[in-house]
């Protein structure tokens, strides 16, 4: 059986993924204390902490190395400051663990910005590391619209295979099923999601609107800035953030048959791509844990993709 170790493991989208095709979890970590909570709810096991702390001897050997490695000093919402932010330097914990136990395969994920941020040089310096510890590296930025999940994500996946081995990957081909918000929204939502305001302003009505792999905006609220936009339900979710402003911050604002409002926790879970009994905490602190999460499906047509294992 493959192993796998579960690096900034969040609430667990990689395991959930890696796991559903038989492979084995072997390690896992994450500093934050909310986090370490619920995965153990989910999986049964609390993560290590701080990785910078924890020496490599300490980690068992594994074949796949995942990471979702912490994306804000690449982010819009983030200062973009890239390896400079001690949190962009996490990435070289992977390098430090990838040297000493020479995985088949690193599986890793971030978002779109970090293939421009620092004028490109940052993806310089992650190719560079990468290549000098021995593995080829394919990346490519992916939207999981377009992968049958109603959200507009777009995020770099990286695969990088070891030199040595007889591994070759191709990534997956865009499969655009027809799914949309109005296909999972939940009926009866908690009235303290919708808003009732009077500078609220509808652009389109829904008659004018048809189906889309996008989201799709027919209002604002006050100026229309970011969490003050409206979306139809017969497109997709914005993509969700742990963070941002706004009455509409993290979820973004649909227009439903009973008003306008923000996504359940429920319905943040379906547009992630995991299963409603997926344990995440509750209130702010869960739609942050869904923000900042790796979407399972996409995990998984990523990792089918890697022949020779």
């Amino acid at each position: 059986m493959l192993k796998f170790i579960d690096l900034f493991c969040g609430i667990g989208g990689f395991r959930l993924a890696l796991e559903e095709r038989g492979l084995e979890c072997v390690f896992s970590c994450d500093i934050d204390s909310y986090v370490q909570e619920v995965y153990k709810q989910n999986f049964g096991e609390k993560p290590k902490g701080d990785i910078t702390e924890i020496s490599v001897k300490n980690i068992p050997s594994h074949d796949i190395l995942c990471g979702g490695f912490p994306c804000q000093p690449f982010s819009i919402s983030g200062k973009m400051k890239g390896t400079e932010d001690p949190r962009g330097k996490l990435f070289y914990e992977i390098v430090r663990i990838a040297k000493y136990h020479k995985p088949k395969v690193m599986l890793l994920e971030n978002v779109k910005n970090i293939l421009t941020v620092d004028k490109g040089n940052v993806i310089k310096t992650i190719e560079k590391e990468l290549e000098e510890i021995g593995y080829y590296l394919y990346k490519r930025l992916l939207n999981a619209s377009f992968f049958g999940i109603p959200q507009a994500r777009e995020r770099v996946y990286f695969v990088a295979l070891k030199k040595t081995d007889t591994l070759h990957y191709e990534f997956p081909k865009e499969t655009h099923e027809k799914i949309f918000l109005k296909n999972v929204m939940e009926k009866d939502a908690d009235k303290n999601l919708f808003i009732e305001r009077d500078d609220i302003y509808m652009q389109k009505t829904e008659a004018e609107i048809k189906n889309k792999l996008e989201p799709i905006r027919i209002g604002i609220v006050n100026k229309g800035g970011q969490g003050e936009r409206i979306y139809s339900v017969k497109g997709h979710a914005i993509t969700q953030s742990a963070y941002g402003g706004g009455i509409g911050a993290r979820t973004g604002l649909y227009k439903t048959n009973q008003g306008i409002r923000r996504l359940t926790m429920n319905e943040c879970k379906t547009v992630m791509g995991f299963p409603k009994e997926h344990i995440v905490s509750s209130g702010l602190q869960g739609y942050k844990q869904l923000g900042n999460a790796v979407v399972p499906k996409m995990i998984g047509y990523v990792f089918d993709g890697i022949g020779g294992l």
